[in-house]
Formats: C-alpha cells, sequence, structure tokens
C-alpha cells in the first residue's frame, strides 16, 4: 500500500514531500493548512500512507454514514456530532490519554472556507494531552506537502500563533483566494 501510494502521490500526481513525520513523540497533533478543498483530504492520505505512519482525523457525523462509513473509519477516522454541544477538545483529550501512541490531524481553519482567524481547539488539544504540534502545508502552487519538527507550545497562544503562521506564509491552497 506504501508503494502504491507513493506511485500515486509522486509519479502520478507529481506532489514532493519536504520532511516526515517524526517517530518520536509517539503522540502529537498535525495540523495542515490550508484547507481550501476536498482535494485537500486525499493529498494528506496519500502522504501519510506513503511514509507509513498513521495519522487520525475527526470529520463530521454525514461522511461516517453508508456507503461511506466503513471507508473513512478504516482510514482513521472518528466521526463527530456536531449539532450537539460537547466539548470536543476534552473528549479528544481523553483519547490522547488513553493511548499509548496517537496522532491526530485537523485543519486549524476548521472549514474549506476563506478565514481571517484560526479555531483554537488544536493549540488546546494539544496543551491539555501535553503533546507537541507537527505543522504540515498543503501548497498547491508547488506542489509540496512541508512537514515540521514537533513544536511544544509556550502557553502564550499569541507567540504561538505568530510561529504557526510564520510556518504557512505564502504557501498556495488549491483554491488560492481562500488561503
Amino acid at each position: 500500500m506504501k508503494r502504491l501510494a507513493k506511485f500515486i502521490l509522486h509519479t502520478l500526481l507529481g506532489w514532493k514531500v519536504a520532511g516526515s513525520f517524526p517517530e518520536k513523540p509517539k503522540k502529537y497533533v498535525v495540523i495542515a493548512a490550508p484547507h481550501t478543498s476536498w482535494v485537500d483530504f486525499p493529498i494528506a492520505i496519500l502522504t501519510r500512507i506513503s511514509l507509513g505512519t498513521m495519522i487520525h482525523f475527526i470529520g463530521k457525523d454525514s461522511l461516517f454514514k453508508w456507503p461511506f462509513g466503513y471507508f473513512f473509519r478504516a482510514l482513521g477516522g472518528t466521526p463527530v456530532d456536531r449539532s450537539r454541544s460537547n466539548n470536543l477538545v476534552d473528549a479528544v483529550i481523553q483519547i490522547f490519554n488513553k493511548k499509548e501512541s496517537f496522532k491526530l490531524g485537523l485543519s486549524p481553519e476548521g472549514t474549506r472556507k476563506k478565514v481571517e482567524k484560526w479555531k483554537t481547539g488544536f493549540y488546546f488539544i494539544a496543551k491539555g494531552a501535553n503533546v507537541p504540534i507537527v505543522m504540515a502545508t498543503l501548497d498547491f502552487e508547488k506542489k509540496q506537502v512541508k512537514i515540521s519538527a514537533p513544536y511544544y507550545i509556550t502557553n502564550n497562544l499569541e507567540e504561538d500563533f505568530k510561529y504557526f503562521k510564520k510556518f504557512y506564509k505564502n504557501i498556495k491552497g488549491k483554491n488560492p483566494e481562500l488561503s
């Protein structure tokens, strides 16, 4: 499967990967940006498979209904009911606390639409679970996925977000006007 994913990603689609998902620590949050199109998902999945690292994800529960539910779960997905008022951050922290090894990929924008401000859930998940954040780009202009080393947050949200934004500066999504 790994060889097939590499062939599709690199040879057929022409994407490059700079960096790799770290083996240690065994737990971290991956933030992937910009998220501007449904095409981001297959690129991210191909990247993850080609690098041999399971990165889990959460998605709206409607994606996990028949006939696609089994497929998304097999890829490492967990459904989330966004219509109910629940504390998703605490629930995800509990997952991190229960597992010996767990990596969770999230979009800091929280949507494929243009946003002026990122959501903070990923930050508070990392803080509450005491895990670092690994940043990954989806740069469609360069056809490159770039992966950072683990970043341990400083508890200064404003400064940490400046650091994150600097990593993603000049990265063009599939729909650049939404980046």
